[in-house]
């Protein structure tokens, strides 16, 4: 409702802007061209309340603070503690399982800055202590030889690439950032399309009017 009654709006401005211009040419839009310009201007509002909501969240988590790309020396990679999470058995049914909380320490650049290493922005957000935040499953076996796996791996790798935060606000580092530029690229595609389709329709019908209003000008100074 909102983008209609704002088309709708914005529409009337247009209409009073053209038939002022055309004077007593042409007192009416057609209604394909009505149509046409309503279209354009519900595409061209939808885009921007895309790039309002992505700019709030995608954009947002972009320009967090994990910016500097760096490499990290594994100091140490153990299994702390079982954490509790709950899962779904049905509906309104949830029970509750567990999975080990693996806590990994790195050296950045060769530094000497110590730093508890965090898998992605989402992990951090969900937990300040562990490493990486499996999906909660009824067999907590399989999760806790899934995570001492990874344990094992980081432990033979030694070295990973992480990002890190150049102002040292934040003592926690990545191993993957989710939000980079391809994808910050792709979730801005769409809405520039959108914007772009819209303004290119608008043009079209305005462009339209203009020749055919041309044209009968034209033809009344050769009669």
């Amino acid at each position: 409702m909102f983008f209609v009654a704002g088309a709708r709006l914005i529409y009337q401005k247009f209409r009073e802007v053209d038939i002022l211009d055309k004077k007593k040419t042409v007192t009416a839009l057609k209604p394909g061209e009505d149509r046409a310009i309503l279209l354009g201007l519900g595409m061209i509002l939808s885009s921007v309340m895309m790039y309002f909501v992505l700019g709030i969240t995608i954009l947002r988590s972009y320009t967090d603070v994990w910016t500097e790309e760096g490499v990290c020396i594994v100091l140490n990679s153990t299994v702390t503690a079982d954490m509790n999470c709950s899962y779904s058995c049905g509906s309104d049914c949830w029970r509750i399982s567990k999975y080990p909380c693996l806590q990994v320490y790195v050296s950045v650049n060769n530094t000497g800055r110590v730093s508890r290493l965090s898998h992605n922005e989402e992990t951090q957000d969900a937990s300040s202590e562990c490493f990486h935040v499996p999906r909660c499953q009824k067999d907590s076996a399989a999760v806790h030889d899934m995570i001492v796996n990874i344990s094992e791996r980081l432990k033979m790798n030694r070295q990973v690439p992480c990002y890190y935060d150049p102002s040292e606000q934040r003592e926690t580092v990545l191993l993957i950032r989710l939000y980079d530029q391809s994808f910050v690229f792709h979730s801005l595609l769409w809405p520039s399309c959108t914007l772009t389709g819209g303004a290119l329709i608008i043009m079209m019908v305005k462009l339209t009017q203009y020749l055919s209003r041309l044209c009968e000008e034209i033809l009344k100074i050769q009669r």
